[in-house]
């Protein structure tokens, strides 16, 4: 983590210091390796857990896009940063409200169909943001696409979990 947060905080202010993109790519590496640690296929049947890790694969291939972009100027950093923002952020975000919100509601910590429908579309809105960067013929179609699916996902949270917040728990 503190290569990471080093690599990251270094590019922030020195974003085009070639030698940060191999930091980067270091931090990727470490950080890919500890997912790989936490058994994700474990967690394939509950998609509530299974969300973080690809949360945090995210994180991991953000991080990897850019230090590749920062050592290949032909690459463009946008997919990198899109990857990390509505990858990692953006997956992050529901997984922890939709988790929260069942815990703290007294529901089950288990993802039902809205759930999972809502970080499908979390995942098809990232994967087409970050291919839209990348792919000039089909950006603008990829863009659309993109925020189609975010809004749809953080539009059926905001249906399905609102509820949950805001009235009192079921008494039957």
């Amino acid at each position: 983590m503190a290569i990471l947060h080093t690599g990251l905080l270094s590019w922030a202010f020195l974003p085009n210091l070639r030698p940060i993109g191999l930091l980067l790519l270091l931090a990727a590496m470490l950080n890919l390796w500890r997912l790989l640690r936490w058994c994700g296929l474990a967690t394939l049947a509950e998609p509530l857990l299974l969300i973080l890790h690809i949360g945090y694969a995210w994180l991991v291939l953000g991080t990897a896009v850019l230090g590749l972009a920062m050592l290949d100027s032909d690459l463009a950093q946008t997919a990198a940063i899109h990857a990390l923002t509505a990858g990692a952020i953006g997956t992050m975000t529901l997984a922890v409200m939709t988790r929260a919100t069942r815990g703290h509601t007294g529901r089950d910590l288990s993802a039902d169909r809205i759930t999972s429908l809502i970080y499908i579309l979390v995942t098809l809105a990232a994967i087409a943001r970050v291919v839209a960067a990348a792919a000039a013929d089909w950006a603008m179609p990829l863009l659309i696409t993109s925020a189609c699916c975010w809004i749809a996902a953080f539009g059926s949270f905001m249906l399905w979990y609102g509820p949950m917040l805001l009235l009192p728990p079921d008494t039957n």
